[in-house]
């Protein structure tokens, strides 16, 4: 699997101790940054739910089809599609919405990859940095 993503916060949260499935989407997605503090409602997280139960059953949904699964507004939908779409976890075709994984295991191998991809990167630079200021 070769999926590359724009844009990726990982941010360290504790796991509650008493997990649900429920509870553990809940911190997946919080790590993965995938919604902030401001998103009170987890507006984000219901379209991401979505998005995964589709992915599930072989569909690709429209604005209106998540909001209404979502009960949520075609413009908060819209708001957090953007956001998903810049990230790279989401793919549009004409006006539908898809996760670019199947699985969530998928997600987290593919962000583990571009992690890699990213930092073999940096640590290249870095060696031709030092080198040219010869600090090495």
């Amino acid at each position: 699997m070769d999926i590359s993503f724009k844009r990726i916060t990982i941010i360290r949260k504790v796991r509650p101790k008493e997990s649900s499935l429920n509870e553990d989407l809940q911190w997946l997605s919080q790590s993965l940054g995938l919604f902030g503090e401001r998103d009170r409602e987890k507006s984000c997280f219901r379209v991401f739910l979505e998005l995964l139960k589709a992915e599930k059953e072989g569909k690709i949904l429209s604005s209106d089809v998540l909001a209404k699964r979502a009960h949520i507004s075609r413009g908060t939908v819209i708001h957090h599609m953007t956001r998903l779409l810049e990230s790279g976890l989401v793919t549009s075709t004409n006006k539908r919405y898809r996760l670019k994984v199947q699985d969530l295991e998928g997600l987290i191998l593919g962000v583990e990859q571009e992690v890699y991809r990213v930092l073999e990167e940096l640590r290249s630079v870095a060696k031709e940095i030092d080198e040219d200021l010869e600090v090495q």
